[in-house]
């Protein structure tokens, strides 16, 4: 029952992703802004898939650990019923340097038992940290996106120059674009949190937090453009949410 509701969670992120590419194909037919989002789109097609294989055990590794384990085990167990220490015979050098070289053999095994226990786990992680990863440069990606879009270009405040990039979009066009791409932002933070939904890594989690607080920032840049094109709208001053929740003024 728990597994089921995961899917569902994955397939409702899915379908509003998809609404999501076709709301901007038909706004901004021209825009690149849809092609990110179809690859994103793409990414949380193979989301299933990566949490599967992260909730599935690695049977075949445990038994090999534990196989590797247990010949440890016994060959320890053979050489210590054959090894024959007399103490009118041994002096204490010989007795120093034993002590050593099983000292070293126990650490070398304990690394490799170290090595093969942890084995699964870190190729699970590894998994969840490259999605993340995909997940992150699309949110940059966005971000780029967006740089250009000013909000004060509505005003025609200043002359463009020869490089200056190209505004032929409308009051409402670029409240809309913008929005699109806080839309973006937050479903690639939903999708990136079905990783680790399941699979309780503290590095894992840590990666996922990173990106999530990384799509916020990027959100709220995003608003305060929005924000100021609202104000622009109505003639009202320009305000945004501070810390605590209030709204103060942008002119101050």
């Amino acid at each position: 029952m728990k597994r089921s509701k995961c899917i569902l969670i994955a397939q409702e992120i899915r379908k509003t992703i998809e609404r999501l590419h076709l709301r901007m194909k038909d706004r901004f037919p021209e825009s690149n802004l849809a092609n990110i989002c179809k690859e994103l789109h793409e990414i949380s097609k193979e989301t299933d898939q990566t949490v599967q294989w992260i909730a599935k055990p690695n049977y075949w590794l445990r038994f090999g650990t534990y196989g590797f384990i247990l010949v440890v085990v016994l060959v320890l167990v053979q050489s210590l019923s054959q090894l024959d220490v007399r103490a009118d015979g041994l002096n204490l050098a010989e007795f120093v340097q034993m002590v050593g070289s099983a000292l070293d053999s126990l650490v070398l095994i304990g690394a490799g038992i170290v090595f093969l226990v942890t084995l699964e786990n870190r190729r699970k992680r590894n998994r969840v940290i490259h999605a993340v990863n995909r997940l992150r440069c699309i949110a940059h990606i966005v971000d780029m996106h967006q740089l250009t879009k000013d909000p004060d270009s509505i005003a025609e405040r200043g002359l463009a120059t020869a490089h200056s990039p190209q505004r032929a979009l409308t009051q409402y066009e670029l409240a809309r674009y913008l929005d699109y791409c806080t839309e973006m932002l937050s479903l690639v933070s939903k999708t990136a949190f079905l990783y680790v939904q399941d699979y309780h890594d503290p590095v894992a989690t840590e990666a996922v937090n990173d990106l999530e607080a990384l799509t916020n920032g990027l959100s709220s840049k995003m608003w305060q453009k929005i924000m100021i094109l609202s104000a622009k709208e109505t003639g009202g001053p320009l305000t945004k949410p501070d810390a605590g929740g209030e709204r103060s003024n942008l002119a101050d």
